[in-house]
């Protein structure tokens, strides 16, 4: 059952849902041991949660610092260190699950600020705006739709009403599984959006998932729709750290796991991963570690690559085979450049694009990191990064170069003749595809071996949550999973609402059943 408390509410909504932790003692007096392999959102959300139980927990990373994908790492130009990372990340105020995490090395939130407005612009001109729409639907999708550019009301008359429909009549996790084989740019299709707003208001965000509107899932768009626009209060602007992601987010979060007993060990890279007759265990740099369990919370490539041996886990080949075909998104591309000339002062620090070759957006840094504006300040200057989504595979490096730099002359023309006094170039692949294929044949949590657990925003999760959140939530979860079965108290996790306004009116409340991931899997 699902309970809602108006004293212990994440956020502004009263309609949003608590899933219940399931029941057991405070703390694990059974000495459970734990190795959670990836620090990033899904790992971390994983090895606190199970910490705060009392289970001994070894969280083994990668990378020399914590953070996954959202992650940054020091760099040095002009003789100055600065940081670079892999791009611009929104913390929306409907993520409850990875909000409750920053507050745990972080009560008050106080290392993040409100980003303002994010206006999303198209190549012909036509420009968007959230600032001043109402946060509570549906009043937010007409205020959106009365005042936005990219909606003229004389084609609002060629939308489908019956696929606009769908949008209002969503219920979760079923509606997932109801769009399987549609992609996102069919739905587009059926809708009949014009053209300005099917860029500006939906395809922008299909792509934040680093994929295009032909792989991205019809019912994942829902998802996103829902709870964005019509499942929940909390608004459509959102928060940014004050600083860069390590300094601002995960060192002092690596502070506080090192504080609750938490054993970390970054900058070591698991090697093996092998079930044993009493749990588990992992090898990192010629070092065993047996465990109880293990959250495997990493990257599906190397979430392929440590469960492609037979004995890495209890697993049928069915199984295994969906494991391996576990499909990536496009590369993106991340290119952030320190200039010598100051971006205007009016400039908003994040830009959506559309239209404008393979960029996505454009983030004039100093507008919100301390340390882009010492720079800026120091140098007179700016620091601007542009991102490219769902590039073909082998685009060559240079063309898209060329795309961002003639992109950033044409939004920001202050910008043309500004010369770089350093730049970070990165093209990555290793974000999860969200595509078109069956729901229910996603990976879960919950894996034919006991003693292994899967988390990650590629991880196949009930509710309508979706990147950093459905990380932080996927790393709940499985905690919870393991918890459950020692019989120690799970977590409350919070959503939005699984259903729609049409349906909860139509029935007066959220219908309870096999849609809890926590109750199911434990």
């Amino acid at each position: 059952m699902r309970t809602r408390s108006a004293r212990r509410l994440p956020g502004r909504d009263r309609r949003a849902v608590r899933h219940p932790g399931v029941s057991g003692a405070p703390r694990d007096q059974a000495g459970s041991r734990v190795v959670v392999v990836g620090g990033g959102i899904a790992g971390i959300a994983a090895a606190d949660a199970l910490a705060s139980r009392g289970v001994g927990v070894t969280l083994i990373e990668r990378q020399a610092q914590l953070g996954g994908r959202v992650r940054a790492w020091p760099v040095q130009h002009g003789g100055e260190a600065t940081t670079m990372s892999r791009g611009f990340h929104a913390f929306f105020r409907q993520y409850y699950n990875l909000r409750r995490l920053l507050r745990r090395a972080d009560p008050a939130l106080e290392h993040l600020r409100p980003a303002g407005d994010y206006p999303l612009l198209a190549a012909d001109g036509t420009r968007d705006s959230f600032v001043g729409i109402p946060r509570t639907p549906p009043l937010n999708l007409a205020a959106f739709v009365l005042r936005s550019e990219s909606f003229p009301l004389r084609e609002l008359r060629r939308i489908d009403s019956r696929t606009a429909r769908e949008l209002l009549d969503v219920e979760f996790p079923a509606t997932f599984a109801a769009y399987d084989g549609e992609s996102a740019a069919h739905f587009l299709d059926r809708l009949r959006f014009p053209p300005a707003a099917r860029h500006l208001a939906l395809e922008v965000f299909a792509r934040s998932f680093f994929a295009s509107a032909d792989e991205f899932g019809a019912g994942e768009l829902l998802a996103m729709f829902h709870a964005y626009f019509l499942g929940s209060s909390e608004g459509l602007l959102f928060d940014v750290p004050d600083d860069d992601y390590d300094t601002a987010l995960w060192a002092p979060m690596r502070r506080h796991l090192e504080r609750s007993g938490v054993a970390v060990h970054s900058g070591t890279d698991v090697t093996e991963l092998r079930s044993i007759a009493d749990g588990a265990a992992v090898v990192a740099d010629g070092t065993e570690w047996r465990a109880d369990a293990v959250v495997l919370a990493t990257d599906l490539a190397t979430t392929r690559r440590l469960l492609a041996p037979p004995t890495a886990a209890r697993a049928d080949d069915a199984w295994r085979a969906g494991i391996a075909g576990l499909r990536n998104a496009p590369p993106f591309a991340v290119w952030r450049q320190w200039l010598d000339t100051p971006a205007r002062p009016d400039r908003p620090a994040f830009l959506g694009t559309s239209g404008f070759g393979s960029v996505d957006n454009v983030s004039v840094l100093e507008r919100f990191e301390r340390g882009a504006a010492a720079w800026a300040a120091r140098h007179r200057g700016s620091v601007v990064e542009m991102h490219a989504y769902a590039l073909a595979p082998g685009t060559p490096e240079e063309s898209v170069r060329a795309d961002m730099r003639d992109t950033l002359a044409r939004v920001y023309p202050e910008l043309r003749a500004a010369a770089a006094i350093g730049d970070e170039f990165l093209i990555a692949d290793d974000c999860p595809l969200y595509d078109t294929g069956p729901w229910d044949t996603r990976p879960e949590i919950v894996t034919p071996d006991p003693a292994l657990v899967l988390a990650g925003d590629g991880i196949r999760c009930d509710y309508p949550v979706a990147l950093m959140e459905r990380a932080a939530t996927t790393g709940l979860l499985a905690a919870n999973v393991l918890l459950g079965r020692w019989g120690v108290a799970g977590h409350d996790v919070w959503t939005v609402p699984l259903r729609s306004r049409v349906r909860r009116a139509a029935t007066g409340r959220t219908k309870a059943g096999s849609q809890d991931a926590v109750a199911r899997s434990a």
